[in-house]
């Protein structure tokens, strides 16, 4: 491995960011900024592209493209933000058919927080081990996945965090799921 590769694992993949109103900024902004450091192009997606969203602290964010207008060849790593924003994501079938379709194709996808909402919603989490807000635990319960407590939890494809504090472990996991996953064609 070179030098380049390893302070730019993702060259060349294409990620995204999916938000929804109130999103928690610090859940958007640093999992963006890590994956364009990693060398990722990153996209912010949403229910509807040139919407531009409000976070929980006032900060706004353009929707660059619209998740049900993407499909998952074009995506090689998906990370859902939280915040109150997957409340509203997870009614979005566009976006749950696009992480439905991310997992059958075994590619990585993300969630901290609330995040972990859209997971459930899109069905993927049955038999699997997460976790998230702890406001979410019995809905993961329900939905048959196993709960952890934990700063991380890598199931597989799936990358689970809890809260703000835990981006550093959860970005260094996911950059180093999707590093790892094969590569695009």
């Amino acid at each position: 491995m070179t030098h380049h590769e390893h302070d730019r694992p993702l060259e060349g993949r294409q990620a995204a960011v999916a938000v929804g109103p109130l999103y928690e900024e610090i859940e958007a902004l640093y999992p963006l900024y890590r994956l364009r450091e990693a060398g990722a192009e990153v996209a912010i997606i949403g229910s509807e592209a040139g919407a531009t969203l409000p976070g929980k602290r006032g900060d706004e964010i353009e929707v660059e493209r619209a998740a049900g207008d993407l499909s998952a060849g074009e995506l090689d790593v998906l990370v859902i933000a939280g915040g109150y924003g997957p409340d509203k994501l997870r009614m979005d079938e566009g976006l749950l058919a696009l992480v439905r379709d991310l997992d059958g194709q075994g590619k990585p996808i993300a969630f901290i927080c609330h995040g972990g909402w859209v997971a459930i919603s899109a069905g993927i989490v049955t038999g699997r081990r997460m976790t998230g807000n702890p406001a979410i635990e019995d809905d993961a319960r329900n939905a048959g996945a196993e709960w952890e407590d934990a700063e991380v939890v890598v199931e597989g494809n799936l990358v689970s965090s809890r809260r703000p504090d835990d981006l550093p472990a959860f970005m260094r996991e996911t950059i180093g799921v999707a590093a790892h996953a094969p590569a695009p064609t």
